[in-house]
C-alpha cells in the first residue's frame, strides 16, 4: 500500500483548507490503494482530529515553529526575541527547530513515505531530499516583498527561500500569469523556477448541496449590503474585527448594511441590530421584519456562504489569498482590503493595480473605498469578469494529477 504524508502548516486555516481540498482530489486520480498520514499542531491538528474521528492513529502532532501571537497579527518583536529566548510558553525557536526536525524525522522513519505533500512546511522538504523521496511543495509565497518596516526580515526570506527549493516541485497555488493574485509574495530565483507549477486556486469544487432556505437567507433578501469577513488564526481574526469595529462607528457607516462572519464555531455571536439600535436574534430580526443594520454570525454553512457572496456588493478581507481568489475569481465580486502583514498588501495592491478591488489602511480609506465601488461598480464589473474569465479554481485536482504521476513514474 502506497503511504503519502502531508504535513499542513498551522498558522492560519489557508494552508488546512487547501489540503483538505487536495485530499479529497487524491482518490480521483491514485488508482492503487493509499493511506494518508497528516502532521501539524494546534487549531489544525484538533481539526484534523475532528475530521477523521477514526483514523487519530494516521494523525500526528508536530510542534512545527509558528510567529508568536501579537495583538494584529504575529507579533515581529516577539517572534524575533524567541529566537533565543522562551516566550508566551514557546521555548527558543532554536529548541523548536531541533524538537519538530526529530519528530518529523521518526516519523519519516517510521512511514517510509513513498510521497509528501508539504503545504508550509519547510522541515519537511529537507527530510524528504535526504532520503530521495519525492516532495510536493503547496504556497503561494516564495519571496514577498517588504516593506520599509520590515526590511530587516530579509535575510530569514532568503533562508526560507533555499529550504522550500529542495522540495521536488513547488506548486504555486494560484492562476499562471499574467492572472497571478500572488505575484508579488512569489519573485522566483532561477534556480526554482524550473521546479514552479502554477496549479490554480484550491476552491470548493464541489457543487453545494442546496437546502431548506434559512433565517439568515431569508433576512438578507432583496438588501445591499458589504460582507465583512474575519479570518485566519485567534490574533488575526481579532486584530481584523477591531479593525472593523472603528469604520463602523463612523457617522458615515450609519446606513451602510454589512455582515460580518466572524469565522468562530459559536452561535452566540449570531445577532442583528436593527437600525433603531436595539438587538435582536436572527429569529426575531426575521419574524418582525426588522429593518436591519448589521449582522454577526459566529459560522456560516457552505450553503449561507455562498449565498451571502452572490447577494453582496462586495466584501471587506483582511488580504487572505484563499479568500481573495474565492470572491474575485469564483463570484466576480470587489474586495476592499485591510492588510494585517506584507503578505496581505501584496495581495490587495495587485488587485487594486488590477481594478478589483481596493487598499485601506486607514479607517476614513475604508469609507472612501465603499464610496469608490458604489460610483464606479460597472467598472469593477468588467475587471472582475475579465479576471474571472482567466481564474484557474482547480488547484487540488491539478495538484492531485501531479501526484499520481510522480508515483506512477517511482513504479
Amino acid at each position: 500500500m502506497l503511504k503519502i504524508g502531508e504535513f499542513i502548516y498551522p498558522w492560519g486555516s489557508g494552508h488546512y483548507s487547501r489540503m483538505m481540498r487536495f485530499n479529497e482530489a487524491l482518490s480521483d486520480h491514485i488508482n492503487e490503494k493509499f493511506e494518508v498520514h497528516f502532521s501539524s499542531k494546534g487549531h489544525v491538528y484538533e481539526k484534523l482530529l475532528k475530521k477523521f474521528p477514526d483514523e487519530k492513529e494516521k494523525i500526528h502532532e508536530i510542534l512545527m515553529p509558528t510567529p508568536i501571537d501579537g495583538k494584529f497579527g504575529p507579533s515581529v518583536s516577539k517572534s524575533l526575541m524567541n529566537l533565543l529566548l522562551p516566550i508566551s510558553n514557546n521555548p527558543s525557536l532554536i529548541k523548536q527547530i531541533i524538537s519538530y526536525l526529530r519528530e518529523e524525522r521518526k516519523l519519516y522513519n517510521k512511514e517510509k513515505f513513498d510521497l509528501v505533500i508539504n503545504d508550509g512546511d519547510m522541515g519537511s522538504n529537507i527530510l524528504a531530499k535526504n532520503r530521495n523521496i519525492p516532495s510536493l511543495f503547496v504556497t503561494n509565497q516564495f519571496r514577498p516583498k517588504l516593506y520599509n518596516s520590515r526590511s530587516y526580515l530579509y535575510p530569514s526570506l532568503i533562508f526560507i527561500a533555499k529550504q522550500i527549493i529542495k522540495a521536488s516541485k513547488i506548486l504555486v497555488a494560484d492562476s499562471p500569469p499574467p492572472y497571478t493574485m500572488c505575484e508579488y509574495n512569489l519573485n522566483f530565483i532561477k534556480e526554482a523556477e524550473e521546479k514552479v507549477v502554477y496549479v490554480g486556486h484550491f476552491t470548493n469544487s464541489k457543487p453545494i448541496k442546496k437546502e431548506n432556505i434559512s433565517d439568515l437567507e431569508n433576512l438578507i433578501k432583496n438588501n445591499q449590503f458589504g460582507y465583512w469577513m474575519r479570518t485566519g488564526n485567534e490574533s488575526t481574526n481579532d486584530g481584523t474585527g477591531q479593525r472593523y469595529e472603528k469604520v463602523f462607528h463612523k457617522n458615515e457607516m450609519k446606513n451602510e448594511k454589512r455582515i460580518i462572519s466572524h469565522a468562530k464555531n459559536d452561535s452566540s455571536i449570531d445577532s442583528v441590530i436593527g437600525k433603531d439600535g436595539k438587538k435582536y436574534s436572527i429569529v426575531n430580526a426575521l419574524e418582525k421584519k426588522i429593518d436591519w443594520i448589521q449582522i454577526d454570525v459566529g459560522f456560516l454553512s457552505e450553503q449561507e456562504k455562498d449565498t451571502v457572496l452572490n447577494l453582496c456588493k462586495y466584501a471587506v478581507v483582511n488580504g487572505s489569498h484563499t479568500v481573495m481568489g474565492e470572491i474575485m475569481g469564483g463570484k466576480s465580486k470587489p474586495i476592499i482590503g485591510i492588510p494585517i502583514y506584507d503578505e496581505h498588501t501584496n495581495n490587495i495592491k495587485w488587485a487594486e493595480e488590477k481594478n478589483l478591488g481596493i487598499l485601506a489602511i486607514k479607517t476614513k480609506q475604508v469609507i472612501q473605498a465603499i464610496s469608490k465601488i458604489k460610483e464606479n461598480y460597472e467598472e469593477f464589473e468588467g475587471s472582475l469578469g475579465e479576471f474571472s474569465k482567466n481564474f484557474v479554481p482547480n488547484g487540488a485536482e491539478n495538484s492531485a494529477k501531479i501526484a499520481a504521476q510522480i508515483l506512477e513514474e517511482k513504479k
